[in-house]
């Protein structure tokens, strides 16, 4: 591969991330799925990523990056596992918030067993969150896992800090607000994201752009992207077959 300038190499990652895209999200986000139905989508998210989400990001931080990258990352490890940049609790502990919300009984996120394509898409992160070029794990995470396929605009024109007003309007909007039940109230983890959204997406490519530029080391991040949305979407694949959902 040769060596790709930064302006094609940010193209590339946004290549991959145009395709995280999953042909049944239109159902997880619409009003056709039972309590039952969703309740296997979240358990699956919790288990694979949710809950162990900060630990990812501390493994990484713990190779010792360069100092600015270890302040971006313990930043996003603060709010994380603390709220402490928004609403003073964790995202884990606002998403389980927001299932009780659902109805939802604490045990049921316990000890969940992970269906074969999440058991494979969680350990491939347990092992990048792990690798000893902390560029792949920190691109699989802070590109990958917290992207999406808006990542596009969203570098293009970043999104602007948001009124109290207009993260109320989104709360209200919300797929669970108006289709399935779920009181406002129980959505401070919306609430969290929409604090700490503004920039958040270009200080991930901010971490990984300047500091890959070797054509090895651009290879070897575009290759673990590109494992990683294959299976992300071979374990989507799973969810949705699990809830008895088929590709039309």
């Amino acid at each position: 591969m040769k060596k790709l300038s930064t302006a094609q190499f940010r193209e590339q990652l946004l290549a991959v991330m145009d395709r995280k895209h999953h042909w049944a999200w239109p159902s997880f986000s619409g009003n056709t799925l039972t309590k039952d139905q969703l309740k296997i989508h979240f358990q699956q998210e919790y288990a694979v990523y949710v809950r162990d989400f900060p630990v990812f990001l501390a493994r990484i931080h713990g190779q010792n990056p360069p100092s600015d990258v270890r302040g971006m990352l313990a930043r996003n490890i603060y709010e994380e596992d603390t709220g402490g940049l928004s609403l003073s609790r964790s995202h884990p502990e606002l998403f389980n918030e927001m299932m009780r919300g659902l109805g939802y009984h604490a045990k049921e996120f316990q000890d969940i067993q992970l269906l074969p394509a999440s058991r494979r898409y969680r350990n491939w992160l347990d092992r990048v969150s792990a690798n000893r070029d902390w560029v792949i794990g920190a691109a699989a995470l802070t590109i990958f896992v917290e992207g999406s396929i808006n990542d596009r605009r969203e570098i293009h024109e970043p999104s602007k800090p948001k009124t109290q007003s207009e993260i109320e309007d989104i709360v209200r909007q919300h797929p669970l607000v108006r289709y399935h039940g779920l009181s406002p109230d129980c959505l401070d983890l919306v609430r969290a994201h929409q604090l700490v959204e503004a920039g958040h997406r270009q200080d991930a490519y901010a971490m990984i752009l300047p500091l890959t530029r070797e054509p090895k080391r651009q290879e070897a991040v575009l290759a673990c992207l590109k494992k990683t949305l294959h299976l992300w979407l071979r374990y989507r694949d799973g969810v949705a077959h699990a809830c008895g959902l088929k590709k039309r």
